[in-house]
């Protein structure tokens, strides 16, 4: 995800980023790439915004590190899941604002959806400029903090599920005879133009599921059949593990 948003900030005209990464390998690609870059935490010192990009685990390792050349004036924008911004507010100097922020992979090709909550010193100039910056990279929404394991759930890992769905809609053409890159050429162009025909409507998604199912039709029968197989009930059980995942990460 780092890498991504290095990205989708250089194609917004931010020219201005340093990435940290310790690997001598991925520097040479982020180089190469036309990134600047460095290996160590000490070139944070000076900057006005750093991201946090790190696995929930590597948290409370980096911290104290960052605490120590971090600019007071600076905002820390935490993309790490389940980590709240109480844990890293205690952490860093007393006036360091912290931002935690939830995206999703389609911010890769700038589609991303970014879930954005304030910490308990974030004044509301530096969440502004959080959100901009952030927006290089798709749609942002800010939430209160209490719901960003909820966010987590349903767009931090719905992109998975989208591919679930792709995967068995494919698998299932497959098995009716179709030829694989048929069957995957059908199944993404459905699940993409679907995606863009409800974000540009304004009904709700049972309504447009509603006009395509005929009494007693072909797509009738598949709906029947998700609801015999618990399918409704077996996605919202799987956003509910993911919330419960979220907040043990915490």
């Amino acid at each position: 995800m780092g890498g991504t948003l290095v990205e989708a900030m250089a194609r917004a005209g931010h020219d201005d980023v340093v990435v940290i990464e310790r690997s001598p390998e991925r520097r040479a690609e982020l180089e190469q790439s036309g990134h600047a870059t460095a290996a160590e935490i000490d070139a944070v010192a000076g900057a006005d915004t750093v991201l946090l990009v790190v696995k929930p685990q590597d948290v409370a390792t980096v911290l104290p590190a960052l605490a120590a050349v971090v600019e007071p004036d600076a905002t820390v924008v935490s993309l790490a899941a389940g980590v709240r911004t109480a844990t890293i507010e205690a952490a860093l100097p007393g006036t360091v604002a912290v931002v935690r922020a939830m995206p999703n992979t389609p911010a890769v090709i700038g589609r991303g959806m970014f879930g954005v909550s304030a910490g308990s010193r974030v004044p509301a100039d530096r969440l502004d400029a959080v959100v901009a910056l952030l927006a290089a990279g798709g749609e942002v929404v800010v939430v209160d903090e209490s719901h960003q394991d909820a966010v987590t759930a349903v767009s931090g890992s719905g992109p998975a599920y989208l591919f679930h769905l792709a995967e068995h809609m494919i698998a299932a053409g497959v098995e009716a005879g179709l030829d694989p890159e048929a069957a995957r050429t059908l199944t993404v162009q459905t699940l993409v133009g679907s995606a863009e025909l409800l974000a540009g409507s304004d009904d709700a998604p049972e309504e447009l599921r509603r006009r395509v199912t005929s009494p007693n039709g072909t797509t009738h029968a598949a709906i029947t059949a998700f609801d015999e197989h618990g399918v409704g009930e077996g996605i919202r059980a799987g956003v509910r593990a993911a919330i419960a995942r979220s907040a043990e990460l915490g």
